[in-house]
């Protein structure tokens, strides 16, 4: 078992940067333009120019929020950290899963305002997964 916990920690660690760079939602205008593909790490860029508060509380729950969790599990698991790091790590995937509940509320409200078109992409679920899978394995309880 505890093979399996860090073995899924470690893949999360490969599909945590994937996911960041995989188009999350693809954004237009209008129906008649072409879609802009945007990732985390797009949309970090231009937050970055434009908004760096935004983008500091976004960079933490979209990149350093997962990857110390995952990471956290990692060193739990293998027995590298004491139990008592568990709370710490589930708040940080708390903080890591505001991050889809965003995502999800932009593009319910783009579509419900009917001005631009909006629509998911596969790095949407593959980020959402991490988060769920990283969620998951931190809800097991590492034995001595």
């Amino acid at each position: 078992m505890r093979r399996a916990l860090i073995g899924a920690n470690l893949a999360l660690l490969i599909l945590f940067p994937i996911a960041w760079t995989a188009p999350l939602l693809k954004a237009g205008l209008l129906p008649l333009f072409g879609l802009s593909k945007i990732s985390v790490l797009t949309g970090l860029q231009s937050l970055w120019r434009t908004d760096v508060w935004l983008a500091a509380l976004v960079t933490l729950f979209a990149v350093v929020a997962p990857f110390v969790k995952t990471l956290g599990l990692a060193l739990l698991h293998a027995g590298m950290l004491g139990p008592r790091a568990q709370p710490v790590l589930h708040g940080l995937g708390k903080l890591a899963m505001a991050d889809v509940f965003l995502l999800a509320l932009y593009i319910v409200l783009v579509k419900g305002v009917g001005v631009g078109r909006v629509e998911t992409a596969w790095g949407l679920y593959l980020f959402t997964g991490c988060v769920l899978l990283s969620f998951a394995i931190s809800l097991v309880k590492p034995k001595g």
